[in-house]
This record gives structure tokens, C-alpha cells and sequence, in this order.
């Protein structure tokens, strides 16, 4: 379904991607883990891209997408979740949502959307007319994973959706990525708990400076003495 190959990113002089390649097929949550700074939403931003690639090549359903502008790349099947979640905090949860479907013109469908996401997050049906800014981080987090979810994406991609929340919320976020990807989206997750992030993932790749050093099944890595020593804290 999509394949990064050869990527390389630079921030002005620093080159932040150096020549990174990975796969994601269709149905698959993958994760990529590593420490900050390692180059995980570079990654991100490049494949939705914000960034643009210095070379390489951005496949998408056999097409190559690197020089596509990020809208483009919206309606074609890529949305984000980025971190930090970006909501719009002086406009409503609502308002939040429809910017999802910003690219859309099926209004009906749209509407049916927004009911989907209230389903799935029934807090922020409660919560509908109230201010996005005014919203807790467990809240605010689920307001940028339904608004990503309001483009209809093939795949969804998350970064860092645990960052900042109690452990009793991280729990229910990595529960709530695990029915949108039985639902249907393909995910590809940036995260730095990689021990909650390798129990739900079917992949995962490990980047270092901007390098994949690694790569394997969640529970292969989980298992990893390597990985176990610089990523799960044991």
C-alpha cells in the first residue's frame, strides 16, 4: 500500500532522512520508534508533506507521491495526526471536525462522519459546541485522531498520540487505534512508548540520527535484547 525508498530530508544544511526506506501494507499498524531528535516526525511530515524530500521516492498504491502538494496528498488516502494534536483551540469541537473533511463536497456523508466520530469518542459528542482549547489533552488527542478521520483516510498517520497523558488515558488511546485499524485504516504510528506502541503493532522499524537500524514483528523487537535496553527501560 505505500513504501518509503531512499528517503532523504535535509533541514537546511542538516540532513535529518539519510536514505531511510520502509513499507506499510494494507490493514498493518507500523510503528516507528526511536529517541528524540532520530528523525520519527521528519518521517511524518515528509509523507504528508509539509517537508520536502531532497530525493527518494514516496510511494503510494503504486504511485510516486513525492512531489505531490499535501493537499493533494489528503485526498488521495493520507491524513494526520500530528503531535502535539494541532487542534484549533478558538474554534469547537464541531468546527474542528468539519476542517477534517475540508477537501470534501459529499455533504450528507460528512455529516454521517461526524456521527461515526461521536460513536467512536462519545466525549466529543457531549462536548460538540464547546471551544477545542478549552478541552483536557486525553480529550484534545481524540479531537485530532477524529478529525484525521474525517478525510476518510486509506492510511492515518499518528505521532506521538500518547505524549503528555495518564496512564489510564494512553491505555484507551492505543485501544482506540487498535478499532480504527479493524475498522478498516491502515496506521502508521510514531511513538515513544515503544512498549505499548510494539504490543499493538503488526511492524515496527527502529530509526537512529535519522537512519533504520531495525526492523522486525512488534513481538520480535519487544523480545530484542537491543531494543529492550534502549527502548524499554529494562
Amino acid at each position: 500500500m505505500f513504501e518509503i525508498r531512499d528517503l532523504i530530508v535535509h533541514y537546511g544544511v542538516i540532513q535529518a532522512l539519510k536514505s531511510i526506506s520502509l513499507k506499510v501494507d494494507e490493514g498493518e499498524i507500523v510503528t516507528l520508534i526511536g529517541a528524540n531528535g532520530a528523525g520519527k516526525t521528519t518521517t511524518l511530515r515528509a509523507i504528508s508533506g509539509i517537508i520536502p524530500a531532497t530525493s527518494g521516492s514516496i510511494i503510494f498504491q503504486g504511485e510516486d507521491i513525492v512531489k505531490a502538494k499535501a493537499p493533494a496528498r489528503v485526498a488521495m488516502g493520507i491524513s494526520q495526526a500530528p503531535e502535539g494534536r494541532r487542534i484549533f483551540a478558538e474554534m469547537t469541537v464541531l468546527e474542528n471536525l468539519e476542517l477534517g473533511a475540508y477537501l470534501r463536497t459529499d455533504k450528507a456523508a460528512v455529516q454521517a462522519d461526524i456521527k461515526n466520530v461521536y460513536e467512536r469518542f462519545p466525549i466529543l459528542g457531549n462536548r460538540r459546541k464547546q471551544l477545542a482549547g478549552t478541552l483536557s489533552g486525553g480529550e484534545q488527542q481524540m479531537l485530532a485522531m477524529g478529525r484525521a478521520l474525517m478525510s476518510r483516510p486509506k492510511i492515518m498517520l499518528l505521532d506521538e498520540p500518547s505524549m503528555g497523558l495518564a496512564p489510564m488515558l494512553v491505555s484507551s488511546i492505543f485501544s482506540i487505534i487498535r478499532e480504527i485499524n479493524k475498522a478498516g485504516t491502515t496506521v502508521l504510528l510514531v511513538e515513544q512508548n515503544a512498549r505499548m506502541a510494539l504490543a499493538i503493532t503488526h511492524r515496527a522499524y527502529v530509526i537512529e540520527t535519522g537512519r533504520i537500524v531495525a526492523s522486525g514483528t512488534g513481538d520480535e523487537l519487544a523480545k530484542s535484547d537491543e531494543i529492550i535496553k534502549a527502548y524499554l527501560g529494562n
